[in-house]
């Protein structure tokens, strides 16, 4: 069919006549057109499936990189969605931590006072305790004076076997002496 048609266009312009700037040599036509379609047949057979095979493996290299990049971009939002939740738990966990040392700052705190109030409670005990024993024993000692200065009163009057006038007069002297002492 193009073979008729290529006859067709060669016999209308060999109809002109001619040797002018547009005519067209027979010939020349078609070996023109001869070597275009043998271009053609021999494009098609050997180069059109190599050049098609390479646009396709082209085409299917580039899917794959953007489908890689899809896929890179997808985990790099996991990735990122996973740091924001781990950040997020550090900050959680940073936070028990501080409020768990305040807490053990504010138990050791109040363990420090009680022990504190109850070594000053002992050794208020302990003084209190100290100054009733020296308490008694200078009322020991003060009893003991007192029995010697008893019988020292008594071995004077004795001695002295007075009147009952002297006997107050001694004992009032004797009273006045140890209110000085």
């Amino acid at each position: 069919m193009i073979a008729e048609i290529y006859f067709a266009l060669i016999s209308l312009l060999a109809a002109g006549g001619g040797g002018g700037l547009l005519s067209v040599d027979q010939g020349l036509a078609f070996w023109t057109t001869l070597t275009f379609l043998l271009l053609l047949f021999l494009l098609k057979k050997y180069a059109w499936k190599p050049i098609l095979t390479a646009l396709k493996q082209r085409e299917s290299a580039i899917k794959e990189s953007l489908e890689q990049a899809e896929k890179a971009k997808e985990e790099a939002k996991k990735i990122l969605s996973q740091n924001e939740a781990n950040l997020a738990k550090a900050e959680e966990e940073s936070k028990k931590i501080i409020e768990q040392s305040r807490q053990y700052a504010e138990n050791l705190k109040q363990q420090i006072l009680n022990e504190s109030k109850s070594q000053a409670k002992k050794l208020i005990e302990d003084a209190s305790s100290e100054i009733e024993r020296k308490k008694l024993a200078a009322l020991d000692e003060l009893k003991i004076q007192i029995a010697q200065i008893a019988v020292d009163a008594a071995s004077k009057i004795i001695r002295e076997n007075l009147d009952s006038e002297k006997n107050k007069n001694l004992v009032q002297n004797y009273i006045k002496e140890i209110s000085k002492n």
